[in-house]
C-alpha cells in the first residue's frame, strides 16, 4: 500500500472525522458517542497496524472483527430502552445531510481501483451506485426539512433506495475479500480493507450509515421525535 498517494489518505482521513462529526451533531453532541467511537477507532488502529487483517486464512475470518462489534452494538441500540432512547434523541435533519460523506468515500473507492488495491465492481464505473445517496442528500435535506417540500413517504423511499445502495456495495466488497469466501473480483481482490486506514470504513463509516438509515425508519415511520431538552447516556 505504499504506492498509494497522500491526497487519498488525507481524504480518506477528512471523510472520516467529518462522518464521525455530523453524526456528534445528530447525537445532540452526546460525550458517551464521542468516548465509544474514539475509543473503537483507536482500537482499531492499532490492531490494523500492527498487520493483524492481512492474514486471511483463519477461520473465522479476522476481518469479522472489523464489522460485528458495530453491528452488536446497533442491534443493542434498537432492542434496549437506553438504546432507543438514544436513537429518538438523534435529529433526522442531520442524520438525512449526514449521507454527503458518502460522496468522498466513493472517490476514494475510484481512485483505490485506479491503483489495483480493489476491484473495479466497488465503484460507480463498476455499477456501485452509492455515491448517488451522497449526491442526493442536500437536496433531500433542504427540500424535504428546510422549505418542507417532501412528505415523510418521500423521505422514507429515499432512505430505503439508499439503503439498498449500502447493503449492495457492502454484499460485493465482503466477497470480494481475499478470503475463503471469496465470490468476486479474483483479478483484483479487495485488499485495500484489510489496511488502515482504509480498516475505518468497514468499521465506523459503514456502521455510522447503516444506523442513521435505522434510524431514520424508526423516526418517520413511528414519529419518535428528539426532545431538545433532553440528555440521553447509553451508561
Amino acid at each position: 500500500m505504499e504506492h498509494l498517494p497522500v491526497s487519498i489518505y488525507f481524504v480518506f482521513g477528512v471523510t472520516v472525522l467529518l462522518a464521525i462529526l455530523l453524526f456528534y451533531k445528530a447525537t445532540n453532541r452526546s460525550n458517551i458517542f464521542w468516548k465509544i467511537v474514539v475509543s473503537w477507532l483507536l482500537f482499531q488502529t492499532i490492531i490494523s497496524s500492527t498487520g493483524f487483517y492481512k492474514n486471511t486464512d483463519t477461520f473465522p475470518p479476522r476481518f469479522a472483527l472489523l464489522l460485528l462489534p458495530p453491528i452488536i452494538m446497533i442491534i443493542w441500540l434498537f432492542v434496549s430502552l437506553k438504546g432507543r432512547l438514544f436513537i429518538d434523541n438523534l435529529d433526522l435533519k442531520t442524520l438525512t445531510l449526514f449521507h454527503i460523506v458518502r460522496i468522498p468515500v466513493e472517490l476514494v473507492l475510484f481512485w483505490l481501483y485506479t491503483y489495483k488495491v480493489i476491484p473495479g465492481l466497488m465503484t460507480f464505473e463498476g455499477g456501485n451506485l452509492d455515491i448517488f445517496s451522497g449526491l442526493s442528500a442536500p437536496f433531500i435535506y433542504y427540500v424535504g426539512f428546510v422549505k418542507k417540500k417532501l412528505s415523510k413517504r418521500v423521505i422514507l423511499f429515499w432512505n430505503f433506495v439508499c439503503l439498498a445502495l449500502l447493503m449492495n456495495i457492502v454484499f460485493h466488497a465482503i466477497l470480494a475479500l481475499p478470503t475463503g469466501f471469496q465470490r468476486f473480483g479474483f483479478e483484483q481482490p479487495n485488499i485495500a480493507l484489510l489496511y488502515f486506514p482504509f480498516v475505518l470504513l468497514p468499521t465506523c463509516l459503514v456502521p455510522l450509515v447503516l444506523l442513521s438509515h435505522l434510524a431514520s425508519f424508526r423516526k418517520l415511520l413511528f414519529g419518535k421525535e428528539k426532545n431538545a431538552s433532553t440528555k440521553i447516556s447509553l451508561h
